[in-house]
C-alpha cells in the first residue's frame, strides 16, 4: 500500500510540477523524493509522473491520483485535528489565510489578545490573492480564512464577523474635501481607481461606478491599497477604500482626506471561511464570537454582527 508520505511527495510534485522544489516543499532530499516516487509506481503498478531534463509532466492517471490523494492527506489532518481537540480548545497551529487587502489593517487588533487568551494557540498567516486563497482552503493547505462573504462553494462554511464601511477617497485639494460627506450624485463623471482584476474590491467598486455614474479608470489600477492612495494624492482620481486600511492608513496622510457617502453607504462584510467538515468547526466558530468581542470593544470605524 501507498504511504502517506508517499502521496505528500506525490501531491508536491503535482503542485509544483518541478522536483527540486517539490523536495524543497516537502523537507527531503531531491534523490530521496524521486526514489519514493518510483517506488510508489511500482506499488501501483502505473506511471504518474513523465520526467525529461526539460519539464515534469503527470501523466493522466497521475493526475487523477494527485487529486485523490489531496483529499486523503487533507481527512487525515482533520483527524489527527478531531484527536487533538480532546486535549484542548484553540490550541495547537490554525493555518490562516487572508487577502492582502485586509490582513495588515485586521490582524494587528486580534492577535495581542488571542496570544493573551490562548497562548497555546499558533496562527500560520499566509497573505494571498482570492482564488489562490480558495483553492488553498479546498485543498486542505490553509483551514481558515478571514475572507469577505458570502462565497460560493458547497463544501465551505462561514460566519459573519463584521460590516466594514468603503470610504471615498480623495486629494486633500480636491472640491469633494471641502464636503463633510457625500452624495452619490456628487461622484458622477469622477474618475475612480481601484484595484486590478482578481480582487474582490475591484468587481464591488465597478459596479457601484456603474450606480453612482463614475467612470473607472482600468488604464491605472491598482496593485496595493497603498499604491491607490499615492496616486489618488497624486489627483489621478478618487478611491473606494476599506475602513480598516483607511483608519490605519489615510487618516496619517495629508495629501488625501477620507469622506463618507450619504444614503445606502457601500460597504464589504468580513467573514471566517473554512471546509465544512473540518473536525475543528466548533473552535472557528468559538474564535469567531471571540474576534466579535474584540472588535466591539475596539474598532468604531465598523458593523460588528451579532
Amino acid at each position: 500500500m501507498p504511504t502517506l508520505q508517499q502521496l505528500r511527495y506525490l501531491v508536491a510534485v503535482g503542485e509544483t510540477l518541478h522536483f527540486r522544489r517539490a523536495a524543497e516543499r516537502t523537507h527531503v532530499t531531491q534523490p530521496t523524493l524521486s526514489g519514493q516516487l518510483r517506488e510508489l509506481e511500482e506499488k501501483l503498478g502505473v506511471q504518474l509522473v513523465e520526467r525529461s531534463r526539460a519539464k515534469v509532466i503527470l501523466t493522466p492517471i497521475g493526475k487523477e491520483i494527485v487529486a485523490r490523494a489531496r483529499t486523503v492527506i487533507r481527512d487525515v489532518q482533520d483527524i489527527v485535528e478531531l484527536a487533538r481537540q480532546g486535549k484542548s480548545l484553540l490550541g495547537g497551529t490554525i493555518r490562516v489565510g487572508v487577502l492582502q487587502t485586509l490582513g495588515p489593517y485586521l490582524l494587528p487588533h486580534i492577535l495581542p489578545e488571542l496570544h493573551r487568551s490562548f497562548p497555546d494557540l499558533k496562527l500560520y498567516v499566509r497573505e494571498g490573492m482570492p482564488q489562490a486563497l480558495l483553492t488553498a482552503i479546498d485543498d486542505g493547505n490553509l483551514d481558515l480564512l478571514f475572507f469577505p462573504v458570502p462565497v460560493k462553494g458547497a463544501d465551505l462554511q462561514s460566519a459573519r464577523l463584521f460590516r466594514e464601511p468603503l470610504s471615498l477617497v480623495a486629494p486633500s485639494d480636491h472640491r469633494l474635501a471641502a464636503k463633510e460627506k457625500i452624495d452619490q450624485a456628487d461622484l458622477k463623471n469622477e474618475t475612480i481607481l481601484t484595484l486590478e482584476r482578481g480582487y474582490r474590491l475591484h468587481d464591488q467598486v465597478r459596479d457601484l461606478c456603474e450606480q453612482y455614474g463614475a467612470s473607472l479608470s482600468l488604464d491605472y489600477e491598482g496593485t496595493s491599497l497603498d499604491t491607490l492612495r499615492q496616486m489618488v494624492g497624486m489627483g489621478m482620481g478618487l478611491s473606494l477604500l476599506p475602513a480598516l486600511y483607511v483608519r490605519s492608513e489615510v487618516l496619517q496622510d495629508e495629501q488625501v482626506v477620507a469622506r463618507q457617502i450619504r444614503s445606502k453607504a457601500p460597504f464589504r462584510m468580513i467573514g471566517m471561511i473554512w471546509r465544512r467538515h473540518s473536525a475543528r468547526q466548533h473552535e472557528f466558530l468559538a474564535l469567531a464570537e471571540m474576534i466579535r468581542g474584540i472588535l466591539k470593544d475596539r474598532v468604531p470605524e465598523i458593523t460588528v454582527m451579532q
